[in-house]
């Protein structure tokens, strides 16, 4: 038996109290050399997408992917601290990542929008980290839309942890968009409303399991276990 669990971070894990739109603002500003007139929209989309639409919806040509990455990777680690300060872990985040990393044969790692320097330093903020398996996680620099995400951490899973090819996996998000990428890719989706989508617009996307938070670690531990064995 195998499963491939991955996490969305913001608003699923962790609550970013508004640090990732400043990430945002400060990472075009260092580009662009000017702040935005019009702010990031974020939504469940992959960092390389909200970036791109910033540049656009600000009349201005998007800059080289690497220079844009760069610079979120280093406004993101300059607000560590005030992610600390202000955020905080979701209730249950971390009794859920614990008891998923302890199934044998089980791979828990992240499918994330945010760029894989930020990923780290938003779960290690509130020691997170080491409770998931970051160096197999999909990113928001792997691909501008969310759902081609899946197929990239399954590849990295089967190359680099030898599980099969069909092992079933699981997203678990927050957004419409986490749902939409699920269902793209023939994943399993675990929703938690503890981010802006109520549990009527998760379910209205397709999501046939929506959870209030992750509050209830049996029920999630019993959920996944469910999938595992199909």
């Amino acid at each position: 038996m195998a499963l491939i669990v991955l996490w969305d971070i913001d608003h699923t894990l962790i609550d970013n109290a508004g640090v990732s739109k400043e990430i945002y603002a400060a990472a075009f500003e260092t580009v662009a050399g000017c702040p935005a007139a019009r702010p990031a929209v974020t939504e469940g989309r992959t960092d390389r997408l909200i970036m791109r639409e910033m540049f656009q919806r600000n009349g201005l040509h998007e800059p080289a992917w690497a220079e844009v990455e760069a610079a979120l990777a280093r406004s993101g680690e300059e607000r560590s601290g005030e992610l600390r300060k202000r955020g905080s872990a979701l209730l249950g985040a971390r009794d859920a990542l614990k008891s998923a990393s302890a199934q044998a044969g089980w791979v828990s790692s992240v499918l994330t929008g945010n760029v894989a320097a930020n990923a780290r330093v938003k779960l290690s903020a509130f020691d997170l980290d080491s409770l998931v398996d970051l160096s197999v996680g999909a990113y928001g620099a792997d691909a501008l839309e969310r759902p081609h995400l899946v197929d990239v951490a399954r590849r990295r899973i089967q190359r680099d942890r030898g599980l099969a090819e069909g092992t079933p996996t699981v997203l678990v998000g927050d957004t419409p968009r986490d749902v939409e990428a699920a269902r793209a890719s023939s994943a399993h989706i675990i929703a938690v409303a503890s981010g802006v989508d109520s549990p009527s617009a998760l379910a209205a996307a397709g999501a046939s399991v929506v959870l209030p938070d992750l509050s209830d670690t049996d029920r999630v531990l019993g959920l996944l276990k469910g999938i595992e064995r199909g």
